[in-house]
This record gives structure tokens, C-alpha cells and sequence, in this order.
């Protein structure tokens, strides 16, 4: 495989499937023991957009905060 004029290669197609690079898909450069390392950059969980989505529930079951919620399911 030879590097193209602007440092671009292609990920041969089995390695792409197999380990799920699709187009737009952040991969990582890193440095091993002096091997370069290309690696699938693992998917980020955005926790911001399920703040508040507990609260009408636990309102429902009686609870006031998920601390209390928690404390009680763990039977403290």
C-alpha cells in the first residue's frame, strides 16, 4: 500500500467491517513501541441530553431526587 501525494491511505475493506469504520467514522493515531497505531476512536456518551428525562417518573414513584431513588432500591 503506498502513502498518496497528500499522506492519504486506504483502510483495505475487510478491516473497515470488521471493525465498523464507515465514512466519518473518528479513528486515532498512535505511537507504539515505534509502530504507528490507527485506532477506532470509541463513541462518546452524551449524558447532557438525558439530564431531567428521570424526573417525572421518579415524581410519579414518590421520589424527590435520584440520590433518593438509589438509596432506596440499594435498601439503605
Amino acid at each position: 500500500m503506498k502513502v498518496g501525494e497528500r499522506g492519504q491511505v486506504t483502510i483495505p475493506k475487510e478491516i473497515r467491517e470488521r471493525f465498523g469504520i464507515q465514512p466519518n467514522s473518528e479513528v486515532e493515531f498512535h505511537l507504539v513501541r515505534g509502530a504507528i497505531v490507527l485506532r477506532k476512536t470509541p463513541a462518546r456518551l452524551s449524558l447532557c441530553r438525558w439530564k431531567g428525562k428521570c424526573r417525572e417518573s421518579l415524581t410519579a414513584l414518590g421520589y424527590s431526587s435520584v440520590d433518593k431513588y438509589i438509596d432506596d432500591v440499594r435498601g439503605r
